[in-house]
């Protein structure tokens, strides 16, 4: 594959010092038989579990310390979550890719980075641990559990649902174009020279977001954890009414952030169709390299 090509200093330009990876197969059927697979899909399953455990534990006691003006706030709820994030990509990224979210594995499949095999395995594995971390909250603190809410996200009673799921779509989007943009192989070879630790990036985008939505959904912007707390706690309806906000907020927002970065930031719309974008690409000046900017004229 070619090597894309940007504006050098005093005007000239430069290779790219990097190669895109090839695109991951729209299938990839053949992944069923390699270890490797069935690895990342365990890990998948184990830290979104832990994810759950630790977040979900977190909100019980805020709510239940909260009678007593104390606890960690939302402040601390929103640490529980990027901080952990920050952990468990860290660790699993090169097992699994460190997805723990049904919506980064939707996005990451509509930038063509991850096969539909791996996204409806992975999926069901994120949903499965989340499912049985918010089992273990409620096998180890049963007397608060069910009584303070069992860590479900819900819509504010003062919001509407519009509002709500603009709150999801908008959560997602920031975060799927996050992880997009920390595992960018361009952005890896424009700035090599800032070390940047992907994980650090990623969970700070949780933390931000859910600094912002707590008081509107509770934040989502993740599938398998509304759908794991709820299947466990299950004792109020509204908690399934409001459920669909949180799947079809989060697809729509990862469809929108993977679309921007793709076909926006990196330009494959252009490339694919080979035609000059805002007039800055003159095949005429370089047939070679039709995405060349022309040179700047200079004193």
């Amino acid at each position: 594959m070619a090597n894309d090509n940007e504006v050098g200093g005093q005007g000239g330009f430069s290779a790219k010092d990097y190669h895109d990876p090839p695109l991951a197969p729209l299938i990839g059927a053949g992944e069923l038989t390699q270890w490797s697979f069935y690895r990342a899909i365990i890990s998948e399953f184990i830290a979104t579990l832990l994810l759950l455990y630790i977040t979900i534990l977190t909100i019980i006691g805020y709510v239940k310390d909260r009678e007593d003006c104390g606890g960690v706030g939302f402040l601390g709820i929103a640490w529980s979550f990027g901080g952990m994030i920050f952990v468990l990509v860290y660790c699993t990224a090169g097992i699994s890719g460190g997805h723990i979210n049904p919506a980064v594995t939707f996005g990451l499949f509509l930038a063509r980075k991850v096969s539909l095999v791996r996204v409806i395995l992975y999926m069901a594995a994120q949903c499965l641990g989340a499912i049985c971390g918010c089992r273990l909250v409620k096998a180890f603190s049963s007397a608060y559990y069910s009584g303070y809410g069992g860590g479900v996200n819900s819509l504010a009673y003062e919001y509407s649902m519009v509002t709500g799921l603009a709150a999801e779509i908008i959560g997602t989007f920031v975060l799927v174009y996050t992880v997009l943009s920390t595992t960018d192989f361009k952005r890896n070879g424009r700035d090599s020279h800032v070390p940047v630790l992907a994980p650090l990036p990623i969970g700070f985008a949780v933390f931000m977001v859910h600094l912002a939505t707590i008081p509107i959904t509770g934040t989502g912007i993740n599938p398998a954890r509304s759908f794991g707390a709820a299947v466990i706690y299950g004792e109020d309806k509204a908690v399934w009414e409001d459920q669909w906000i949180f799947w079809v907020g989060p697809i729509i927002g990862a469809a929108i952030a993977a679309f921007y970065h793709q076909y926006i930031l990196r330009g494959a719309a252009a490339k694919v169709l080979g035609s000059p974008v805002l007039g800055l690409c003159r095949k005429a000046d370089n047939p070679a390299h039709p995405f060349i900017l022309p040179p700047r004229n200079t004193v």
